[in-house]
């Protein structure tokens, strides 16, 4: 790896983290079109570092009060808008954790290819833009119950399918629920720390236990430039959607997931 390719895939992982396009889609690019390498765990490692920081850092205000709430429910038996928040987000993080556990392997052997990425780029995209057009627009992520964060959750678990987008299937299930544009994105990015943080540590421990080299400086740019680009990313994202809503990262979606199934036809 170059220090170019370090910076070009940082970006990639930080914008896509968070858009509801799809950031295995475009990991395979550089490796398709370009023929890169795999960037390795470590490098793994530090781009999930710096998105984690992003969001964290992002909703820090949020993070701690939500904090606070959740232990304060447990110790002090205390019940607040924040608290149960908080527990919705616990558990619309289960079901992903139980499908990355169980068939983590499936996927992997049978699901990771082009060909399922474009094809699920595409239709996850239209699944977008026909909830975004028919949805309520109305609640927020405080008026979260159980079975909306189970079926949030689920979203996320069938994000494990590459191409489907984590946040494109989380921000797609609560519009359909009928949150807010910008409520489905906060609830979305908040999501987003536990599983981010898991996924981190997981990879962590492979690395750890295993004897991939580590070079320092290629991890330490791609903490600084996912970090920068996903907070940016979560800035633009949330200021903009209420104006914009979702049409233009379906078209981009369509236009990408059909350009890299004639990409694959044609090569």
């Amino acid at each position: 790896m170059s220090y170019i390719e370090a910076v070009i895939l940082a970006l990639i992982q930080g914008l896509t983290e968070f858009l509801p396009i799809s950031s295995s889609a475009h990991l395979i690019l550089p490796s398709a079109i370009l023929g890169w390498e795999d960037q390795g765990l470590a490098f793994d490692v530090a781009v999930h570092v710096g998105t984690l920081a992003a969001v964290v850092i992002y909703f820090r205000h949020e993070v701690v009060t939500l904090f606070g709430a959740l232990f304060g429910s447990i110790f002090k038996g205390e019940r607040s808008k924040e608290s149960n928040l908080a527990w919705m987000i616990v558990l619309a993080t289960i079901p992903a954790c139980l499908f990355g556990l169980f068939l983590k392997d499936f996927i992997e052997i049978y699901l990771r290819s082009a060909y399922v990425i474009a094809a699920t780029t595409i239709v996850f995209g239209l699944l977008l833009w026909w909830v975004d057009k028919n949805s309520a627009l109305a609640a927020d992520e405080y008026q979260t119950g159980w079975k909306k964060a189970l079926f949030i959750g689920l979203a996320q678990a069938m994000a494990l399918i590459p191409g489907t987008s984590r946040s494109g299937a989380t921000i797609t299930a609560a519009l359909y629920l009928g949150f807010t544009r910008e409520a489905a994105a906060r609830f979305s990015f908040l999501m987003s720390i536990p599983i981010i943080t898991l996924a981190g540590a997981y990879l962590g421990m492979k690395l750890v236990t295993g004897n991939e080299p580590i070079h320092f400086g290629f991890l330490l740019t791609g903490i600084a430039v996912s970090f920068i680009s996903a907070y940016l990313c979560i800035h633009f994202f949330l200021k903009l959607i209420s104006r914009m809503g979702m049409t233009p990262f379906v078209i981009y979606r369509l236009i990408l997931g059909v350009g890299l199934l004639g990409f694959l036809l044609m090569s």
